[in-house]
């Protein structure tokens, strides 16, 4: 089994291969993250990997005052997360490529990452400046019919897209411009749903892609069916989610 160790970014939201991720980053760890990214030689990709929080919090107490007036803020690559890191995350993950990492004068970062490939999570490290973890990379099979599943998710979330454009009162693409590979459909679709993060979580983790697909046919069914009744929706984004602080 050949793994690797990188950098571990938790967030309360999921990170699927092909997809942007801008991000805030403010919080010392993961300056201190971009900090050592920053130090990878141009030619080099500059990855981190991002886990969705299964049980903690994006960004630790910084000052005392709530719930309790007289906490202790807690400090340090795990805090937010308890004493044994891993269990707060989900054990699927996306490894990002950092393709700009922008330092401002306060010493906080503008990042812009885009999801690469999938990895599980074997182990978290807390003992440096930010958590790092040791990762297996994941490998993605097609699975059984996954082409002509990749054709009814179309079909089915361009039929998703208009019903979001009536109940937003505007026009949305026609989905003409979506990519025809199963994996890439079945990813960029998952990302552009408006779902929970446990329901995006457990499309990242499906076993194949043609289980993802599937999956995303009856959830963009229902989807569409419930939309039918709401009088006003954001409308979904195929290439970016929004901003994440840490």
């Amino acid at each position: 089994m050949t793994t690797v160790r990188l950098p571990l970014f938790p967030l309360n939201t999921v990170l699927f291969p092909g997809l942007v991720l801008p991000l805030n980053v403010f919080e010392e760890r993961y300056r201190a993250m971009m900090r050592d990214l920053l130090k990878t030689p141009d030619e080099e990709p500059r990855r981190f990997a991002v886990v969705a929080i299964r049980d903690g919090h994006e960004v630790a107490p910084t000052a005392p005052g709530m719930p309790d007036p007289t906490a202790v803020p807690e400090r340090g690559p795990a805090a937010g997360f308890g004493a044994e890191p891993l269990k707060s995350f989900h054990s699927t993950a996306c490894v990002a490529d950092a393709a700009t990492i922008r330092e401002r004068a306060d010493g906080t970062f503008e990042v812009l990452a885009t999801g690469t490939t999938r990895v599980r999570l074997l182990s978290v490290d807390a003992s440096g400046p930010f958590l790092t973890a040791e990762l297996e990379e994941l490998a993605e099979d097609q699975g059984e019919e996954a082409g002509a599943l990749a054709e009814g998710v179309l079909r089915a979330f361009r039929q998703y897209q208009k019903r979001l454009a009536g109940a937003r009162e505007r026009s949305l693409s026609t989905g003409a411009d979506l990519p025809d590979e199963p994996s890439v459909v079945s990813y960029l679709v998952a990302a552009a749903m408006m779902l929970d993060t446990p329901t995006k979580q457990r499309l990242l983790q499906a076993p194949d892609t043609a289980s993802r697909l599937r999956d995303e046919l009856k959830l963009l069914r229902a989807e569409t069916s419930i939309i039918r009744s709401l009088p006003s929706l954001p409308a979904a984004d195929l290439t970016r989610t929004p901003t994440s602080p840490n």
